[in-house]
């Protein structure tokens, strides 16, 4: 089979104002970015609409490689489209850490999807650098307030904003900023996180239009004042400035998929450190103008799952009417014991087991109400016998079931998925959503909630670090927001070499930061670190342009 960007390159792209008139956008509400990409004004949220049907795709815990959500969100699209439906798919931004670190692109894969694929991997329409300038300008105005208020009552104490970068880069994690003399700033210890684990972008994610999005900016804790109070952009008077930096890249990014069907990409927070959803308004604007709107969550549902029902679902009011938990017989081998190595091999023993690990995430989603569809993303080398055995097992639990091929047929290799997810939708609906916490509850409820309700956690430890931080943010009243747990993706632990689904561990709190701009409390549980680092191999190595076409991004 040819390469996704082989695939890409072949595709014939419509004009992206043909596609803005297939959605029924307005053409004199969008502007483009070149032929294939544009920015959909935002304020077109404010006028009365019609509200599609909002589907979630997440997974159970992956495999390094993945388990493939995003291939079959926009195959969904695709064969929800294919059967008659006007549906629309609302992704994530690709950010470049992954992109040339691991991963090697993040917009689908085979026919199943979104393009232009190069220019959406790489600087698509400036969004992650706004947020990366905006993030940036603030650290430097608040080191320089610092400075010019260090000798008198007005100075702060302490800095809690960082700075971040779009790459994957260890070595700024920890760093000493201010040497070289006081002309050069003052001395402190600093560090860089990665653009997608910024505030400022879960801010631009979860605003609801520009006034929000100021209100939010205004809001963020950068510091604390000598006497301990709470400094905050509002305090320094940056918000304006902010603002104008990001008024641009809150409007969503219209763009097609392989199939020319109109598609919204828009914010990019990872979910293992982060909440891990695509902006309200890329998703409200797909309800606005789709039948269905699809929309993900970053990694397992356990981590991108539950954080779009408990804090995206909470802060918009939005009600999903359907959940696809996708799976791969290569992840539930992996948790069933089976040797990595050999994932591709047919061994059904581990299959079996590792069905533990898909029960788990089901009865997790159901405790919010969901109606579950289980798809199998199936790959070259699932053998006829491993997918009738998933099939059996969900029937046996009474659980929808669907085999996704997108990935090598497009939109037809989705059309099962589809009908299952109308009559599920037609026939039986999602619950209203019911949230896992209170927001009133402590930091430390809210905490003990999710590890023992979604991850079967016995105890949580906390670091003095943790317990010191948590105190502060009591003291201070930030402990009504939800919580956003950052730890490793691949085990429901806190160890990302513990499969299956283990029950009656511990967990480690290693630290508790708050981001009042985006009304979350980021717990930071076990190694997992904000500045992901680059592998052995990284993808960037593999990528050139010759004769003007790029090659390796993929």
């Amino acid at each position: 089979m040819k390469t996704d960007i082989q695939i890409a390159r072949e595709s014939k792209l419509e004009k992206i104002d043909l596609i803005a008139e297939q959605a029924g956008i307005p053409e004199d509400r969008i502007s483009p970015y070149g032929r294939y990409m544009a920015k959909v004004d935002g304020t077109l949220l404010k006028e009365e609409h019609e509200q599609g049907n909002l589907i979630l795709v997440t997974a159970i815990t992956p495999t390094k490689s993945g388990n493939g959500k995003t291939t079959v969100s926009i195959g969904l699209a695709l064969g929800l489209n294919k059967i008659g439906k006007k549906a629309f798919v609302a992704l994530r931004e690709p950010s470049l850490g992954p992109v040339f670190g691991m991963k090697g692109g993040a917009a689908g894969g085979g026919y199943s999807q979104v393009l232009p694929m190069d220019q959406i991997n790489l600087h698509f329409t400036g969004d992650f650098h706004a947020i990366t300038t905006a993030n940036n300008t603030l650290a430097a105005l608040v080191d320089n307030y610092a400075y010019q208020n260090r000798n008198n009552e007005n100075g702060l104490s302490s800095i809690v904003w960082k700075r971040v970068l779009d790459v994957n880069d260890r070595s700024l994690r920890n760093v000493i900023t201010g040497l070289g003399g006081i002309s050069n700033g003052m001395p402190r210890e600093a560090g860089f996180d990665i653009t997608p684990a910024s505030e400022i972008m879960a801010i631009l994610c979860l605003a609801t239009d520009i006034e929000d999005l100021r209100r939010r900016l205004d809001n963020i804790l950068v510091g604390y004042k000598k006497d301990g109070s709470a400094f905050t952009v509002k305090d320094l008077g940056a918000g304006g400035a902010l603002t104008i930096l990001l008024q641009d890249a809150l409007d969503p990014n219209l763009v097609q998929t392989t199939e020319n069907t109109p598609a919204f990409i828009h914010g990019g927070p990872f979910a293992n450190i982060a909440h891990g959803c695509n902006s309200i308004m890329a998703t409200k604007m797909a309800l606005k103008y789709g039948e269905y709107a699809i929309t993900e969550a970053g990694f397992g549902a356990d981590l991108g799952g539950e954080k779009f029902f408990d804090i995206k679902c909470r802060h918009a009011k939005l009600q999903p009417k359907a959940t696809v938990l996708v799976a791969t017989a290569q992840a539930l081998k992996m948790h069933g014991g089976g040797d990595e190595k050999n994932l591709k091999v047919e061994d059904m023993d581990s299959l079996k087991r590792g069905f533990a690990n898909l029960d788990r995430h089901v009865e997790n989603l159901q405790k919010f109400g969901q109606s579950v569809i289980v798809s199998i993303n199936r790959f070259p080398t699932d053998t006829d016998a491993e997918i009738a055995l998933i099939r059996e097992h969900c029937e046996i639990y009474g659980l929808p079931f669907a085999v996704n091929t997108a990935f090598s047929e497009g939109g037809t290799g989705a059309e099962e998925l589809a009908r299952v997810v109308v009559d599920t939708v037609e026939n039986n609906p999602s619950k209203p959503l019911e949230y896992l916490y209170d927001l009133n509850m402590s930091i430390k409820e809210k905490v003990d909630t999710i590890t023992k309700n979604i991850y079967h956690a016995k105890t949580v430890n906390y670091d003095a670090k943790a317990q010191k931080a948590i105190k502060t943010l009591e003291e201070q009243g930030f402990d009504k927001f939800p919580v956003c747990i950052a730890k490793t993706q691949y085990s429901f632990t806190d160890n990302a070499k513990v499969y299956g689904a283990p029950s009656d561990f511990e967990l480690n709190v290693q630290d508790v930061v708050v981001n009042t701009g985006a009304e979350l409390i980021v717990v930071i549980m076990g190694s997992i670190m904000r500045m992901p680092g680059l592998p052995k191999d990284p993808a960037a190595m593999k990528m050139d342009i010759i004769d003007g076409i790029i090659e390796g991004l993929s």
